[in-house]
């Protein structure tokens, strides 16, 4: 499907969308399989072939490119699986740092279009364009301006939603995919959502699908057409209620511009259950690494490190420290992780994942640092922006702690 093709649904569905957005101002863009988008660029060898985005036999998928999800592969299930559906696929370890830096640079074309922009995730955002309109041409026209734009900045596609509600935008982007755009017209709104199985309102997930299922109700016109009261019995009042007004295209929320991330972090799930204390430390030094990576990268330092731990058993505990002052130090974070994991004292339990974050994030530009008499002109911050300039130009983990050298 060529980018520039205007998606619209079959006209035999009946309901005959057109491309008037007169009055859609709502722009729901999401980036087209975003993860294994990215690492094709590293790998364009493997572009058109099934390729699966993921860590070891016992991690989740992080994502699949279309090639792969016909045959059932999706984001979040196990890797095991996975390979089990597709055993011809190309298998690639995430690298979260070119996900952080890509999605700046498509965020960054967001905001050069309008200031409202509400990202949901590194992927995918809202955007309100009623303000760029004179400037820029209808919505349509800047929902494909930024689809060119994505392409060109950063190779990689997306598609977009144009419609009157957040809600509705959101529906349509996911029509559109992959690479395409669709606008619903204000005054066709009832008639798309009517059309649709009720799993496609936000709040029916299984349990909810499957107490539709015992009213009668499949379709989001079944649901529109059931009197309040009905579903409140069924559902609960806030779930019936706000079922009824989506089932309507009422949607009153606005798109609120985003505020700064709050944290910024990565896990492993190990191949086997771990009990190496030596081993877990170096883990903990990989995902340090690559959370200041991630938090330099976007001008942040933090002031709380949170550790994550999951044992075997799938219990998941947490632990955290606030520092003195906010840092983005590789061996800082880690040094912190380090002492909150050996403060649990574990003797030898086995651990299934480890976790690294980074909370209270602020600019590093503007965040407060306490000067020390006596210190160093170049410290631990130099040798970290030395690493990061050299990884810029050899590639993500050109140059790395001698600890990392070991074999795992």
């Amino acid at each position: 499907m060529s980018r520039r093709q205007l998606v619209r649904p079959d006209p035999s569905s009946g309901w005959g969308l057109d491309d008037d957005d007169t009055g859609c101002t709502v722009l729901h863009v999401d980036m087209d399989a975003f993860y294994a988008s990215v690492e094709l660029l590293r790998r364009p060898d493997l572009v058109g072939t099934p390729v699966i985005v993921g860590g070891g036999d016992r991690g989740v998928v992080l994502s699949a490119t279309y090639e792969a999800r016909r045959y059932g592969v999706h984001a979040a299930m196990p890797m095991a699986r996975a390979r089990r559906l597709c055993p011809t696929a190309t298998v690639l370890v995430p690298h979260h740092e070119d996900y952080a830096r890509i999605s700046a640079g498509v965020m960054e074309a967001f905001r050069s279009v309008t200031p409202v922009v509400e990202p949901l995730s590194l992927d995918e955002a809202f955007l309100d364009v009623s303000g760029a309109v004179r400037r820029l041409g209808s919505p349509a026209r800047i929902g494909q301006l930024l689809r060119d734009r994505v392409a060109d900045e950063q190779g990689i596609t997306c598609s977009v939603g144009v419609a009157s509600t957040k809600f509705v935008a959101k529906l349509a982007s996911g029509g559109a995919k992959p690479d395409g755009l669709l606008v619903v017209p204000h005054a066709q709104t009832v008639a798309f959502l009517h059309a649709l199985p009720v799993e496609a309102l936000w709040g029916v997930g299984e349990r909810t699908a499957e107490a539709l299922g015992r009213l009668g109700l499949r379709t989001v016109a079944d649901i529109a057409h059931t009197p309040v009261t009905t579903l409140v019995r069924g559902l609960g009042e806030a779930t019936g209620r706000h079922l009824h007004a989506l089932a309507w295209g009422r949607d009153e929320r606005r798109v609120v511009a985003s505020v700064p991330e709050r944290s910024i972090g990565s896990e492993e799930t190990f191949p086997r259950d771990v009990d190496d204390a030596r081993y877990v430390h170096r883990e903990l030094l990989r995902l340090a690494e690559r959370t200041a990576s991630r938090a330099r990268s976007q001008g942040m330092a933090g002031r709380t490190v949170v550790l994550k731990v999951r044992f075997a058993d799938f219990t998941t505990i947490t632990r955290s420290r606030t520092l003195r002052e906010r840092t983005d130090v590789t061996r800082e974070i880690h040094a912190t992780a380090r002492d909150l994991f050996d403060g649990l004292a574990l003797d030898r339990a086995r651990l299934r994942l480890v976790g690294v974050r980074l909370e209270g994030l602020a600019e590093s530009a503007t965040a407060p640092r306490q000067l020390v008499l006596g210190e160093r002109a170049h410290g631990w911050r130099d040798a970290d922006g030395a690493v990061d300039r050299a990884s810029a130009r050899f590639g993500a983990g050109s140059v790395r702690p001698a600890t990392l050298l070991a074999r795992r």
